[in-house]
């Protein structure tokens, strides 16, 4: 597809996504190519530098280091005598070690146990949810990721066969059904199309760092809250950027 469009000899390509992105940048060294909501710039080997991006290549990041500690914490505060949380990893995905390993250290550093449950598809969903149950998963908490993203909504009912409030990263990931979320896509969304007017315009892809998101959104669902039977503290409602009932 990538290079069907290359063959096209399109002024911009746009690459959504960890695994649409190497596969445009494989296809074309001239036109410019953006990628956007990509988890893993440089592990991804799109850039080696953020800063300085070289050659074609440029875009925009839907990672940073704050937002698992912060949706970690919040889930805390919302889930009273909360201690152990599942973490639902995409095991094909190269930044899950990553997402992993920052899971472990906020845990540590907030009192709580992080376990790892990975999935390589869809069909292996029910399986890892079951494995959380019978680990005594009191919680559930899943990164930006493409497979999570697409099947959502499963993965929030899922969570609520099993009773396990889900905390995710965006307001189309919390109207799926989860509890609540921490994080932003939007705003990144509306960044990728700055990026392919400026190139438009002239600007080369080396001339623009790679950037990543620096506006969260605390949303929370509590149509969702109502059928845990979670009463969310109101100091927490007050504080959220948003309220869905």
């Amino acid at each position: 597809m990538a290079a069907e469009l290359v063959s096209l000899n399109v002024d911009v390509l746009v690459a959504i996504g960890n695994n649409a992105a190497p596969y445009a940048k494989s296809a074309t060294t001239k036109i410019p190519v953006v990628f956007s909501l990509v988890g893993d710039p440089i592990g991804l080997k799109l850039v080696d530098n953020l800063a300085r991006p070289q050659g074609n290549v440029t875009g925009l990041s839907n990672f940073s280091a704050e937002l698992i500690p912060k949706r970690l914490e919040l889930i805390k505060e919302m889930i009273p005598g909360l201690s152990r949380v599942a973490i639902l990893a995409n095991a094909n995905a190269s930044i899950s070690h990553l997402y992993k390993e920052l899971s472990d250290a906020a845990a540590i550093q907030l009192g709580l146990t992080a376990q790892t449950f990975e999935v390589r598809s869809p069909i292996e969903l029910e399986v890892a949810f079951d494995a959380m149950t019978d680990a005594g998963m009191q919680a559930l908490t899943a990164n930006a990721d493409g497979l999570a993203f697409t099947h959502r909504a499963h993965i929030a009912k899922l969570a609520m066969v099993h009773r396990m409030p889900l905390a995710v990263w965006s307001r189309d990931t919390l109207e799926a059904g989860a509890l609540m979320s921490y994080g932003d896509t939007s705003a990144i969304s509306r960044r990728t199309a700055v990026y392919v007017d400026k190139i438009l315009k002239g600007v080369k892809p080396s001339e623009l760092p790679v950037e990543q998101p620096t506006k969260f959104q605390f949303l929370i669902n509590l149509k969702t809250a109502k059928a845990l039977d979670l009463n969310i503290p109101l100091f927490l409602q007050q504080r959220a950027d948003d309220v869905i009932e």
